[in-house]
């Protein structure tokens, strides 16, 4: 389990779900991270990443009208980027294998050590 006290991860969350965002949110903060910023789209999520710096992006693959992964592309230099979906691992491989992300974790799965548990694999 996560040692809140120890966690120092800035974490932006990309979702265009306002009720995601908002419970990813409250879920990722009580478990020890620093989110610091949420988008609904590609525009907005840029800007933040861009300001911000996070350590990690949580990125929906299906966001709406917009491409999760071409997003993902986009935000690769300023931050890790980890893509998330309702969408089981096995039904994402083709899409997975071309991403420039460094994982990807299920919603139904997402939490803190999740998060650090990709990050530490993609280090």
């Amino acid at each position: 389990m996560v040692d809140p006290s120890t966690v120092l991860v800035r974490c932006v969350i990309v979702d265009d779900n306002a009720f995601f965002l908002e419970g990813a949110s409250d879920l990722l903060s009580r478990e020890g991270l620093d989110v610091v910023g949420v988008a609904s789209n590609g525009p907005d999520a840029i800007r933040l990443v861009t300001e911000l710096r996070p350590d990690v992006t949580l990125v929906d693959v299906d966001l709406g009208d917009e491409d999760g992964l071409e997003l993902a592309g986009q935000l690769v230099g300023h931050s890790k980027v980890i893509l998330i979906s309702t969408h089981a691992e096995s039904d994402m491989t083709h899409l997975l294998g071309a991403s420039p992300a460094v994982g990807f974790i299920p919603k139904t799965r997402l939490s803190a050590q999740a998060i650090l548990d990709t990050l530490e694999r993609a280090a």
